[in-house]
């Protein structure tokens, strides 16, 4: 018993030490970012943890509170966690320096293969997709439209944009419009939702969460799974020398096919990644655009109008269109500024750097918010309004304070894509369709990954008979 009582008190001793030098450690790297602005740390060790976790628990958008933070601490603001501490960059020069910084390039084989596919040949090639599946929108959205009828708008427009990415990207047809048993949409969900609440240190361990991880693991083994079979089949396709679509799963197969070795892991990654974020981030957008054009008809009433004198009575929209439709692009652009779907995102920077007189050490994580930025009155007047003349030819272009596709060597490579397919979707939504918004919807904002719309804009729909005649 003395033995194991001075083996407890060896070990309580170690412990004790270990603990101590690791408060050593975590002041001394206070000690190189305390002259940061920021709000009062809550705990030594925790720093601005507890905070967000609460923030968490009442469903609270984060960036919200940065927005305040920036009020009063300027657009410099440092962010404490244990050991690690990043820094919030929220100045248009800071934006500049890094996100259009040649020194974070993305992956050349992957991306730069995929790049190319994103050309004006094979977007205008995209159109007959797009214009398909909004047509089943369109025919789904008639089944409902009798003015009584509630639902969830972020429900249909993540739908069809599955359907979309799933047949251009990858020859999968979903049918997830019809079918309300299919999986995907769910597992997506589970997906992001796993991706945001995993970047908060030690959330595993935290009471509650161990059924979330559990679906959001299935999730990841049901998309991991169909991304295998898609593969193996197309695989097989290319070894039997078959026509093969010029999608973007043929471009990741060829940019693996030039690799001394498989790397069948990495595919996968990017097959989840491009079936994730090429349908979430475009059906909250969509969301978006109809929850802010619902609460400012005479938003809607022009655009509408624009949809009726390009397109008239046309069901199929030609890509020669989307160019014709500048007020739409506003629109779609001044819902992004408020609602970006990606709110912000994150570099490394191994220098030091001085950004708005304000020191930053080197080897420091740097976030960039274009939700607080777009909210800041120091960039635009009067922010919180819903202006889409801000966007006109005329106006002056943000300096640097817009950047929902972020910026750059790193910004979005599919953004003309999901810009096209946002305008072929609204523009059909818009031409035969009124929309209204079901009373009592809280219009908070949620971060599953990418910023939603918490309550899921609930509509209610009536057919419209446009000024060209056009009625459903």
């Amino acid at each position: 018993m003395a033995v194991l009582g001075g083996l407890l008190l060896l070990l309580a001793l170690l412990l004790l030490l270990a603990a101590g030098l690791y408060c050593c450690y975590v002041r001394r790297v206070h000690a190189a970012y305390d002259h940061i602005p920021s709000a009062p740390r809550e705990s030594f060790l925790l720093g601005h943890l507890p905070i967000f976790w609460k923030m968490m628990k009442k469903q609270e958008f984060l960036h919200d509170l940065f927005l305040q933070w920036s009020k009063k601490y300027g657009p410099i603001i440092r962010v404490n966690a244990f050991h690690r501490v990043s820094i919030l960059i929220l100045s248009p020069e800071g934006v500049k320096e890094f996100l259009m910084s040649p020194e974070y390039p993305k992956d050349r084989l992957i991306y730069g293969r995929i790049f190319n596919l994103f050309g004006v040949s094979y977007l205008i090639g995209v159109m007959e997709t797009f214009n398909e599946k909004a047509e089943e929108l369109m025919e789904k959205l008639e089944e409902m439209a009798d003015g009584e009828t509630e639902f969830s708008m972020l429900t249909m427009m993540s739908r069809v944009t599955l359907d979309v990415i799933a047949k251009v990207a990858f020859g999968l047809e979903l049918n997830a419009l019809r079918d309300d048993r299919t999986p995907f949409p769910h597992a997506v969900t589970m997906i992001m939702k796993g991706m945001t609440e995993m970047r908060i240190p030690f959330v595993k361990y935290m009471p509650g969460k161990q059924k979330m991880i559990k679906e959001v693991q299935e999730s990841v083994r049901l998309l991991r799974r169909v991304g295998k079979e898609c593969i193996e089949k197309r695989r097989e396709a290319i070894q039997s020398e078959k026509e093969m679509p010029t999608d973007i799963l043929t471009q990741i197969l060829k940019g693996d096919a030039l690799e001394e070795t498989r790397d069948d892991e990495n595919i996968l990654d990017n097959f989840i990644t491009f079936f994730v974020a090429g349908h979430e981030t475009t059906a909250n957008q969509l969301a978006f655009t109809v929850m802010a054009l619902s609460q400012h008809p005479e938003i809607m009433e022009r655009v509408q109008a624009e949809v009726d004198e390009v397109l008239g009575a046309k069901r199929d929209i030609e890509y020669e269109d989307l160019g014709k439709l500048k007020y739409l692009s506003q629109v779609l652009k001044e819902s992004m500024r408020l609602y970006p779907p990606v709110p912000g995102t994150v570099r490394w920077t191994g220098k030091e750097t001085v950004i708005e007189g304000v020191r930053i050490p080197a080897n420091t994580t740097l976030l960039f918010s274009t939700y607080v930025m777009g909210r800041m009155d120091r960039y635009f007047k009067d922010p919180l309004s819903f202006n889409p003349d801000r966007f006109s030819k005329d106006a002056p272009k943000p300096y640097y304070s817009y950047f929902p596709f972020s910026l750059g060597p790193r910004s979005c490579i599919g953004q003309v894509f999901a810009q096209m397919e946002a305008k072929v979707v609204m523009a059909k939504l818009l031409q035969r369709f009124e929309f209204q918004l079901v009373p009592g919807q809280s219009f908070k904002l949620l971060d599953t990954g990418t910023l939603r719309p918490l309550d899921g804009v609930m509509c209610k729909l009536k057919p419209r008979s446009s000024p060209k005649g056009f009625k459903v």
